[in-house]
């Protein structure tokens, strides 16, 4: 009695001995005749080097990279590449931990802020239609440097004369005036996650700005 295994399924096919094989298997249906040996051939070594450069942190690799290959061009070879390349190595590792440190240290500080307010007895879901409906009706809605979340506006802060200190050196050619004329309102947004404020120039502040760097301010006082 004639029995085969089925490439795909991997079950033992017991056949009819009158009828004898068959091309398609019994029980996943998959064709017998059909079952193909691919080969695959793994780029060359200058293939991948290009591949790493592509890497998501092939910038914050590619000194310890540079160096290895410095190395090894001047004749490290043997023990020597070897604990080289495993010295790098262990770097690459742990730039891609501060790299994700840096990335999502604000958002978990952000997460355990609010673990905070509903361990004590805050109701996150009532937050969170607040925050929405505020976020609605504001016209700007800048994001969190921090945490990447939505920044609710507070209110406006007044700089006054006294509150700013000597405005920074212009360069030669450029006009004068300061930058930045007293009194200066300051849009005060605070992150909704990680509670970070930011203060932006408000709207009028931020023409008279555009204009005094341009020099517009000057050639209207002509």
């Amino acid at each position: 009695m004639e029995t085969t295994i089925c490439p795909w399924c991997q079950t033992e096919i017991v056949w009819d001995e009158e009828l004898g094989p068959e091309d398609e298997c019994p029980h996943c249906h998959n064709e017998l005749k059909g079952y193909r040996t691919v080969s695959i051939t793994l780029g060359s070594e200058e293939e991948f080097e290009g591949e790493y450069e592509d890497h998501p942190f092939g910038d914050r690799k590619h000194g310890h990279h540079h160096d290895h290959n410095h190395d090894h061009d001047h004749g490290h070879e043997g023990h020597d590449h070897d604990h080289d390349h495993a010295h790098h190595h262990g770097h690459d590792h742990e730039d891609e931990d501060d790299y994700w440190d840096d990335e999502h240290g604000g958002h978990l500080g952000a997460v355990r802020r609010l673990e905070a307010f509903t361990a004590s007895g805050g109701d996150l879901l009532a937050y969170e239609t607040g925050v929405e409906k505020l976020l609605d009706h504001q016209d700007e809605v800048p994001e969190c440097p921090h945490c990447r979340e939505y920044m609710i506006y507070a209110g406006q802060q007044e700089l006054a004369p006294g509150n700013l200190d000597a405005p920074a050196p212009v360069p030669s050619g450029l006009n004068r005036r300061p930058l930045l004329q007293a009194p200066v309102k300051l849009n005060v947004y605070v992150c909704s996650a990680c509670f970070h404020v930011s203060r932006f120039l408000s709207e009028d502040d931020r023409i008279s700005f555009i204009r005094t760097v341009s020099g517009e301010e000057d050639a209207s006082n002509k």
